[in-house]
């Protein structure tokens, strides 16, 4: 059955579980991607990311619930619509850059004219027209990946899904990478991207969905989710020193970084503030926002005893 729906969404994911024999690979997730700018898929190996992007790709089907693609669901609906870029690359390699664009284009049943216009332009966008005539296999590594990517951009899909796709790439190519995704986003274009980067995570995505053991631990704009979290740590400065500071009730671990001190509490900071007032002498208190990187570790790391500096 195929049917219309919302026009604000590229994707919904309603209640969907997937199991291989015994083990749940995704249980009862439910997220929705809304269309326009970049949408962040994060979580630890193992969690279940690959898994639910093979299910939106049609790829592998769920046992229970419901995927709905650029308004439609069922196994063929929208795919000429969208590209998904596997963490598993792969290239023809007798075949020409060119050659093997070309063919990526036409399976997505994109108009011949519409696909050399645009491999031509990303090629020359990234710095890969000299090699447009070469086998792939003639390609350094860091260079195949940026025709991979291509590969993905060249039906100029109204879904493009990236899987690790700054994965092994050096420095600079990443940050080319990074930038045409900019550009994407900038242009309106609707972005899945899962990533173990949380730095560019943090600067590409409008919004971020973590999933964790195959379930939904986190979904919203970075604002949001660091809102969550914001009580969590404090920068401090006062006559007293880390060791003092460390031994303060409520205080779970602390360490310098500059001047300051950086304080993680298990105490409401306000409350805490009247406590470190009453007991040194504060210049300077800030709460501060934690990183997604922070905010992962915090929610994917086992729970450790509490360490506090002597």
């Amino acid at each position: 059955m195929i049917f219309e729906h919302s026009k604000t969404h590229a994707v919904r994911v309603d209640a969907v579980t997937k199991k291989f024999g015994g083990h749940c690979a995704v249980d009862g997730l439910s997220l929705a991607v809304p269309r326009g700018g970049v949408y962040g898929f994060i979580g630890p190996n193992g969690s279940g990311k690959t898994t639910t992007l093979r299910m939106i790709m049609n790829l592998i089907f769920p046992d229970t619930g419901t995927i709905e693609v650029l308004g439609r669901r069922s196994s063929s609906a929208a795919r000429d619509r969208v590209s998904y870029l596997p963490e598993e690359r792969g290239l023809y390699k007798k075949m020409t850059v060119r050659g093997v664009l070309r063919y990526y284009g036409l399976l997505k049943g994109a108009d011949p004219a519409t696909v050399e216009a645009s491999l031509s332009k990303w090629l020359e966008r990234l710095d890969l027209g000299a090699w447009a005539g070469k086998k792939v296999e003639e390609l350094s590594k860091g260079m195949a990946q940026k025709v991979q990517f291509i590969s993905a951009l060249v039906s100029e899909p109204e879904l493009l899904i990236l899987d690790e796709p700054f994965s092994g790439l050096d420095p600079v190519n990443a940050h080319e990478m990074k930038k045409v995704l900019g550009e994407i986003k900038a242009a309106g274009g609707t972005v899945i991207l899962s990533t173990h980067d949380m730095a560019a995570a943090e600067i590409l995505c409008d919004r971020i969905g973590m999933i964790f053991h195959g379930r939904k631990v986190l979904d919203g704009t970075l604002a949001e989710i660091q809102a969550q979290y914001t009580d969590d740590a404090v920068s401090v400065r006062t006559d007293k020193s880390l060791g003092f500071l460390g031994g303060l009730a409520g205080v779970v671990s602390a360490e310098a970084l500059g001047g300051d001190q950086v304080l993680r509490l298990n105490e409401d900071p306000q409350k805490f503030l009247k406590l470190l007032a009453a007991s040194a002498e504060v210049r300077h208190f800030e709460i501060l926002k934690p990183s997604l990187n922070a905010i992962f570790l915090k929610l994917a790391l086992p729970p450790r005893e509490s360490h506090v500096p002597a």
